[in-house]
């Protein structure tokens, strides 16, 4: 199986000079989203070549569909929710989180400002509600969300809608009534006034509030099968991306930013700093899997998935910190 990736990876980089077992594709569930930083800063902080690796990222705007590249072979990583690596298990799958990026969602739940009555989850009975793709961690946290506040799966509508200008129109457009995303979104529809927020997963404090615990979230994660195949290229990987979180965490929001692609500010800087310097304590340091972390993932995913329901998840094969832990 680690042969035929590669094939594909190789086919991939066409003209490239690059050797097969560097070139590395890496499918990120919306590169332009705050929580998934690390991936663009890695790439523009050149750490990627400093590790003699050729990766190409890809974007793909929902998580679940970057899950299905990978496990068709065409890309060899994604950079998305840990949740999935749960998720897969109880298909059979094994997935696992190779670099732990956050130990927040660095979600929040919007509300239209048409919508006022909407005050808790409760109220989300009969609403359309925004999230990046159906099956997405997006939809889980929603899920999960109506569920704990007393609501049954098949009394509200989960609408795919992506994030960003696609997002706020579904919401400008009363396509949905609320609908959670990330930033820069999140600050876009505050400053205009059209939304507020319901739930705050930005930060340690809210996440814990609302799910219970720490909640391990954007990750770089990859199949077993592969990674076990591939250590060499991992370890590039994993020291790569530690290298970058280490950055994030010893730099301003404004020194992050000055790194990343001026369209990623959507014509708003300012904001898109602000939205950084508030919300980058969602990243480890380290790259290591938060304590506690997995199991508040399983019981938030168990409340709403039947497949998860009476099943046995060996947790301790949803992530390694056999790289991070080596990273110099």
């Amino acid at each position: 199986m680690g042969s035929a990736l590669l094939t594909l990876a190789t086919l991939a980089a066409g003209a490239t000079t690059a050797s097969a077992a560097d070139k590395i594709s890496i499918m990120v569930g919306g590169y332009e989203k705050q929580i998934y930083l690390p991936a663009k800063l890695a790439e523009a902080l050149g750490y990627f070549k400093d590790e003699g690796l050729d990766v190409e990222l890809l974007n793909e705007p929902a998580g679940v569909d970057a899950e299905n590249e990978m496990l068709a072979g065409a890309v060899q990583g994604v950079v998305g929710f840990y949740d999935h690596c749960i998720d897969l298990q109880a298909k059979g799958k094994f997935v696992e989180s190779v670099v732990q990026f956050s130990q927040a969602p660095g979600e929040v739940e919007l509300v239209s400002s048409k919508h006022p009555e909407i005050k808790s989850p409760a109220d989300f009975k009969g609403m359309s509600l925004g999230v990046t793709g159906l099956g997405s961690s997006t939809n889980f946290l929603t899920e999960y969300l109506a569920v704990k506040n007393g609501l049954k799966l098949g009394e509200f509508t989960s609408v795919p809608v992506g994030a960003g200008n696609t997002f706020i129109a579904a919401m400008q457009q009363d396509k949905i009534q609320a609908g959670m995303t990330t930033e820069p979104t999140i600050t876009r529809l505050l400053k205009t006034g059209e939304a507020a927020v319901l739930i705050d997963m930005r930060t340690m404090e809210g996440t814990k509030a609302a799910l219970g615990g720490t909640y391990p979230a954007a990750s770089l994660y990859m199949q077993t099968e592969w990674v076990d195949a591939h250590k060499d290229t991992v370890q590039k990987l994993a020291n790569a991306f530690v290298k970058t979180l280490k950055f994030i965490n010893t730099h301003s929001g404004a020194e992050i930013a000055e790194k990343m692609p001026k369209d990623y500010y959507v014509g708003d800087q300012e904001g898109y700093v602000k939205a950084l310097d508030a919300g980058k304590a969602m990243f480890t340091a380290d790259g290591v899997m938060p304590q506690g972390g997995p199991e508040t993932v399983l019981t938030v995913l168990s409340a709403f998935k039947k497949e998860l329901q009476g099943k046995q998840i060996d947790l301790s094969k949803t992530y390694t910190t056999e790289f991070v832990k080596n990273v110099k």
